[in-house]
């Protein structure tokens, strides 16, 4: 049995970290403080999408974001209250009036979407909530920056819609500032159109993990937090995030291998002597050094992973287990395949 192991304490101390450092961008021009949308996506980054959303509450984080209506509903059917917003659109009625029915604020990223809540709007004879979805070069949902017209247009023929909130989505964050600078101009020049047209765009964020931390001045009025809470972020941060958790297996087997004897996948390990090994029933069915398939990055992100594989054949924990505190190389490749693996529902959890 393999056991995802969660370490309260140090997720609490991400939490209040992430909480001080949010305080210090002070309040906005109606003086309100920092909103922390936390983002409770795939199941809680694998921590269990309703005990991590409980733990986030009862250390005073009030908002949530999730990707698909099934997020949603089961929040909802465990007793959770507050605020939830739906990242993803749609236009499908009944998944709609599902949502709605819940309190679920609704992403508005299209024309079409505009069309089917407004209808559902007369329906329920109610105001329906969205936040605004703009697309600043990421592309996936929104309006297009750059089709104003289009978006102004759009929003004046509403009537029983209710824009509580305006947001974007940085793609690269994490690396490339200039880019990530761009993407903020646009999306500022999209807000300064939807004023001067009599629009009010709600609360404004555009800022995910990286970007809450590597650019104060594009707090706006909200960010949403998610894997900074979980202390994995792809640069060193200046808080000092813990990672909060580790998996816990066990030891199946031992044996000795004779010199010259092949060890995992591709034959990617050769015994230089008789070795003996341990052998530990946990690998990409529960997460355990996941990656993402070359095709899905540019020759450029290529370059960079191989850049970091060359550097972590000669650190000895590059890739180790450890068994009794001691720490033990993994010998041979651990399979990749779809990131979704890390969310394997035969892997439980702790939370210690």
């Amino acid at each position: 049995m393999n056991t995802l192991i969660i370490k309260k304490d140090d997720l609490r101390h991400n939490i209040e970290k992430i909480k001080e450092f949010a305080l210090k961008s002070g309040q906005d021009d109606k003086g309100n403080s920092l909103k922390i949308i936390a983002v409770v996506k795939a199941n809680g980054y694998g921590l269990g999408i309703v005990e991590y959303t409980r733990f986030l509450i009862d250390n005073g984080i009030s908002s949530f974001a999730v990707s698909t209506k099934e997020e949603a509903i089961l929040l909802r059917e465990a007793g959770i209250k507050e605020e939830i917003l739906m990242l993803s659109a749609s236009g499908i009625k009944d998944e709609l009036e599902e949502l709605v029915e819940n309190d679920i604020t609704l992403t508005l990223s299209s024309k079409e979407d505009a069309k089917a809540i407004d209808e559902l709007g007369e329906k329920l004879n109610r105001k329906i909530k969205v936040h605004l979805k703009i697309d600043t070069g990421f592309g996936r949902y929104g309006f297009i920056y750059s089709k104003r017209d289009e978006l102004v247009e759009t929003i004046k023929n509403l009537k029983n819609i209710e824009i509580v909130g305006t947001y974007t989505h940085f793609s690269v964050s994490f690396f490339d500032e200039k880019y990530t600078k761009l993407q903020f101009e646009r999306f500022i020049n999209v807000i300064e159109v939807l004023k001067m047209n009599e629009i009010e765009p709600g609360i404004l964020h555009v800022c995910n993990s990286a970007a809450f931390l590597k650019y104060s001045y594009m707090h706006l009025n909200a960010v949403r937090i998610g894997s900074a809470f979980l202390g994995r972020l792809p640069f060193n941060d200046y808080l000092k995030l813990k990672k909060i958790a580790y998996l816990e297996s066990e030891v199946t087997e031992i044996k000795e291998l004779p010199k010259g004897f092949n060890i995992g996948y591709s034959n990617s390990y050769k015994t230089k002597k008789e070795t003996r090994i341990a052998i530990v029933p946990c690998g990409y069915m529960s997460g355990y050094n996941v990656k993402a398939e070359d095709d899905l990055f540019r020759f450029i992100d290529k370059l960079r992973f191989l850049k970091n594989d060359i550097i972590n054949l000669f650190k000895r924990e590059a890739l180790y287990v450890k068994i009794n505190n001691e720490k033990y190389k993994v010998l041979g490749r651990v399979r990749s395949i779809s990131l979704d693996s890390r969310y394997n529902r035969k892997t439980s959890r702790n939370w210690r």
